[in-house]
């Protein structure tokens, strides 16, 4: 099982269709579980993140591997991934991505984590990042099952 817990909602209707589409295809390889969680309400960025982590950490079980997304994260192949992944279910069939809000993640949450990715250097919006995510996953299940996709 894959379990993702985002910061914020996505708004933008196309955006909600792609990820409807990954769900979609995912299904046929895993359960997927996405928890969307609001923005905090503060302006201060430590009180964001702290009570951003708070709702994250309420949401893992002890047992979840946790895998977050941070810049500054192990950057993988699709490939490397796929391996990373594999060698997670092995020791525990649930697995839970944290895409945390825009001023990142509390040292709680990063403490928590098993493990931490990078997809790049770049900023993306997190939105755009969930979409970016579920393909990456997508593609990780058809590599693993020797299916036409990756190239």
């Amino acid at each position: 099982m894959i379990k993702l817990i985002c910061v914020g909602k996505i708004k933008e209707k196309y955006l909600n269709e792609t990820i409807d589409e990954y769900k979609k295809r995912l299904s046929k390889y895993t359960k997927l579980d996405i928890i969307e969680l609001p923005d905090s309400s503060y302006n201060e960025i430590d009180k964001v993140k702290k009570e951003e982590g708070k709702l994250i950490l309420k949401h893992i079980k002890e047992t979840d591997n946790v895998i977050i997304l941070d810049i500054n994260g192990h950057e993988l192949s699709s490939v490397e991934l796929t391996t990373k992944l594999c060698s997670l279910e092995a020791m525990n069939s649930n697995i839970t991505f944290i895409i945390g809000g825009s001023y990142g993640l509390s040292e709680e949450v990063k403490k928590r984590a098993n493990y931490s990715i990078s997809f790049s250097k770049l900023t993306f919006p997190h939105q755009l990042f969930r979409v970016i995510l579920l393909e990456q996953l997508y593609r990780t299940y058809k590599i693993r099952n020797n299916e036409n996709y990756h190239k």
